[in-house]
């Protein structure tokens, strides 16, 4: 039974081209109070009659329009996202308000300094809250977003290895690393080499100890790791990397694991990176907007990027005589809104509510695992943290893999877990709820996904045929990628 959404009334909804009618408005002007003036005398010929095709409707059908087209779509403001990797949660409308805060919403990255002192003040504020929630000394907020970050933490890497005569050739990833990581190690000139992980689903130290040697760069780590879990020898990794001259970076997408419970600085991170926009609250998705700041311990402070932000005498200034800086990597400080929203979001936390926030995202997450462990195969039997990974080892011999189930789960009302990744995991499905998520909706949740689980063994067509109950019937996903249909023609 279908407990947490009804078939509801739904409602065909073609384009307002085909609702087009010529001479329909959707707009009522008065009558004007000054003279008429010919348009055509009055701009000398640069009005057109009209748009070709342009479709013609009144307000109400406009106003219709619309809004049916807004209830096709799944939203934060509806259910849960269980959507691992991408921390899909609900973000407090408070730090929206802030953002748009008059002088910071309309503030002129070109503005003289004199004009910015509280822009400057976010950042610098920020930069110092950051840089205690991950134990470093110093921060950049100007990459764009997280894969940005990464470029440059690792160019910051080069640079401090080049001072010291060489830069070194490579850079190790572990399997269990985002996959976004090896391209930026190759973008940043070095060649890449990977790092098997053990039973546990955690980096192999005796596979690591064999392949660091003097041509080693650095480690690139994520932390917790795409299983969900924590690193636990992560203290031996940095000690066999520092012996032989190497760095460890951190990717820090999965902070939202980390905050108020352990900072990387204080178990060997030598540079990471932050994803704002999935940690500290932004609206994530879409292709942006996002932030990736990287932190840095001190020996690669002289690195960051210019300009800093400094105080001295009580005013706020941007610092450019920073000699082995790497450059500026944006034309500015970063996304700003995104900056603001996250400062927003750490002072209205604080420290307790950081670490509250962190305590809720794993509790969730264990709940989940805990509750479906009977229903899907675990892969890795280490504890999870932020989100735990199954496979489809349970359900595939019945014909039925992660894919299938995920769209028979939007007939229950849910947006579908994250599919097939990580991609060491085979049939993978990665769920994370978030802290954001109370035990009503994640009970929910729990019970769609067993109740799928016994669908499978009774009814296996009825999940490869899914979804059901939605507006659009499962689709070709193959012919809509390769043979899209990108234009309405008339």
């Amino acid at each position: 039974m279908i407990r947490k959404t009804r078939q509801h009334l739904v409602q065909n909804e073609g384009l307002l081209f085909e609702q087009s009618s010529p001479g329909k408005k959707a707009y009522q002007l008065p009558a004007l109070d000054v003279p008429e003036v010919n348009p055509e005398e009055a701009l000398a010929g640069q009005t057109r009659d009209g748009i070709e095709g342009f479709p013609e409707v009144s307000e109400v059908e406009a106003i219709r329009h619309f809004t049916r087209l807004s209830t096709y779509n799944y939203a934060i403001d509806l259910g849960m996202y269980p959507l691992g990797s991408c921390t899909m949660k609900y973000n407090p409308r408070v730090n929206e308000a802030v953002a748009r805060t008059e002088g910071l919403a309309w503030a002129h990255p070109y503005a003289p300094i004199e004009h910015v002192q509280g822009c400057l003040e976010v950042i610098h504020r920020l930069e110092a809250y950051l840089a205690e929630i991950c134990g470093m000394d110093a921060v950049t907020l100007q990459p764009a977003a997280g894969a940005h970050g990464e470029w440059t933490g690792i160019m910051v890497i080069r640079a401090l290895l080049e001072s010291q005569g060489n830069p070194r050739k490579k850079i190790l990833v572990p399997d269990s690393a985002h996959g976004t990581n090896p391209a930026t190690a190759a973008m940043c000139g070095y060649e890449v080499a990977n790092i098997p992980s053990n039973d546990k689903g955690m980096v192999d130290v005796s596979a690591l100890a064999a392949a660091v040697d003097g041509d080693t760069a650095a480690m690139m780590v994520t932390n917790p790791n795409t299983l969900g879990v924590f690193e636990e020898q992560i203290h031996e990794v940095a000690r066999v990397l520092h012996a032989k001259g190497a760095l460890l970076y951190m990717d820090g997408a999965n902070m939202n694991a980390l905050v108020g419970l352990s900072r990387p600085g204080d178990f060997g991170v030598d540079v990471m990176h932050l994803n704002l926009h999935k940690t500290f609250s932004t609206p994530h998705g879409g292709g942006g907007p996002g932030a990736g700041p990287v932190a840095v311990k001190s020996h690669l402070a002289p690195f960051l990027p210019t300009p800093r932000v400094v105080l001295r005498n009580g005013r706020f200034e941007l610092e450019e005589n920073l000699p082995q800086s790497i450059g500026k990597v944006r034309a500015f400080q970063g996304n700003f809104g995104v900056l603001v929203r996250a400062l927003a979001y750490i002072m209205a936390h604080g420290g307790p509510g950081l670490r509250k926030a962190t305590l809720d995202a794993i509790l969730n997450a264990n709940y989940i695992r805990k509750h479906l462990a009977d229903h899907y195969q675990i892969h890795a039997e280490a504890p999870s943290m932020h989100e735990c990974v199954f496979s489809d080892d349970k359900q595939s011999p019945h014909g039925i893999r992660t894919g299938d189930i995920a769209k028979r789960l939007i007939d229950y009302g849910f947006h579908p877990y994250t599919v097939s990744f990580p991609l060491i995991v085979h049939g993978a499905l990665m769920i994370e709820p978030t802290e954001t998520e109370g035990k009503q909706e994640i009970d929910l949740f729990i019970d769609a996904m067993k109740s799928i689980a016994q669908e499978v063994v009774d009814d296996p067509q009825l999940i490869k045929s899914a979804p059901h109950r939605t507006r659009t019937p499962k689709v070709d996903e193959v012919t809509a990628a390769r043979k899209p249909v990108l234009r309405w023609r008339p």
